[in-house]
Order: C-alpha cells, then structure tokens, then sequence
C-alpha cells in the first residue's frame, strides 16, 4: 500500500511548554489542529503514553467530515511526542504516525512535525497545505503572552 510522507518545520516564539501543551489539551486542539474551513471536536483524550484521542473535523461549507483516533506512543514533556492516527473511513486505509519535535532557541520554540503513513488517497501536497494553515493556528494560540 502506498503512502505519502510530509515535514514540516517551523520556528514559534513561545516556550516549549506552551506549544507541548497544545498537542495535548482538547480545547486547544480543536481551536487550532483543524484546518481553514474546518470545525474541530475532541470527543476523547487521554494524554499518557498508551492512552489515546479520538476527533473529527467538519467541513464547514459541506457539513462532511472525517472521524480519527490513535494512540499515544511517546511522550516526552516539552520535547516529544509520537502519535498514531487512524481514519474511520475504510477509504482511508492505515495507520499513520506522527512525530513533534520541540527545541527551545534563543528567540522561542523550534518545531518539527513528520507525518508518515498518510493514505495515498490523500496528496501530499493537499496535507502540506493542512499542516501548514493548522500550524498557522498554532501560533495564533501559543505565541500572544497574554496576563489576565
């Protein structure tokens, strides 16, 4: 079976453990994961290695979505994390795995994303952009030093 492969790289200024914490908090996940034009939910997350979420994504204009779930294989605070995906949809076939890797640098939080496993229903290119418009998102949630 044929999959596609994606990375991604970019520099955030925040610390490390906000953006750690993005990945793993439900509320933030659905703020920022789904793409432009999507709505997110998180209908389940356990964050500790073994434990697992479960989402979907919700074309905005369509109403048509797309329900996920993995597992979380590797945790490491404010540096790592290694999770699965897996799509319901039987056209969406596989398991894919994602790895996050952070780096603190001088001016905030080097970030890294390699997505492996991608169905090859989807292009490549189609998830650049994604992981793109989300990491855009992410920035927008983790980057404003907000004091209440």
């Amino acid at each position: 079976m044929t999959t596609n492969t994606v990375q991604l790289h970019r520099v955030l200024k925040a610390k490390a453990e906000r953006v750690y914490r993005a990945f793993l908090d439900a509320d933030a996940l659905a703020k920022w994961l789904p793409p432009h034009g999507f709505t997110g939910k998180v209908h389940a997350l356990d964050a500790k290695v073994g434990g697992g979420y479960r989402m979907s994504f919700t074309n905005f204009t369509t109403g048509g979505g797309h329900h996920f779930g993995g597992e979380y294989l590797e945790l490491v605070p404010n540096q790592r994390l290694v999770y699965t995906g897996k799509f319901d949809d039987p056209n969406l076939p596989g398991t894919m795995q994602t790895t996050v890797t952070l780096r603190e640098v001088f001016c905030g939080v080097e970030l890294k994303v390699v997505q492996e496993g991608i169905p090859a229903m989807i292009p490549a290119e189609a998830c650049y952009l994604g992981w793109q418009e989300s990491l855009q998102l992410l920035g927008q949630l983790v980057e404003p030093e907000i004091r209440e």
